[in-house]
């Protein structure tokens, strides 16, 4: 079975970046997503990024883009989300999931992921 680990979360200023990542071990077919989602206090968990292993296509959610960017190290099953410009609002836990499908138009919902990993605290203060 595929697990996930994320990792990188912590506290950093308005305006500043955080690199997190998601490690994926165990057997991992062809052709899968990456997606981060996150979680604020009393908030629904949102998708905000994902990449696809097959053709490298990514979706960032609006609230996101232009400030984060999303990579993969296939020879290391590894995915990064790289977060700039960072908000108050951007404060979460950021979680990382497998799903199958992911391009530009594609969007993110939680119930297309699994495998989810058990989050990293990213805290942006004012």
């Amino acid at each position: 079975e595929v697990q996930l680990q994320a990792s990188g979360g912590g506290l950093v200023q308005a305006g500043g970046s955080l690199r997190v990542s998601c490690a994926a071990s165990g057997y991992l077919y062809e052709n899968y997503a990456i997606g981060w989602f996150r979680q604020a206090p009393g908030k629904e968990r949102e998708g905000v990024s994902c990449i696809s292993s097959a053709t490298g296509d990514t979706y960032y959610a609006d609230s996101v883009k232009g400030r984060f960017t999303i990579s993969s190290d296939g020879a290391k099953n590894t995915v990064s989300l790289q977060m700039n410009s960072l908000k108050p609002e951007d404060t979460a836990v950021y979680y990382c999931a497998i799903g199958t499908v992911c391009t530009y138009y594609s969007g993110m919902r939680t119930y297309e992921y699994t495998n989810w990993g058990q989050g990293t605290l990213v805290t942006v203060s004012s």
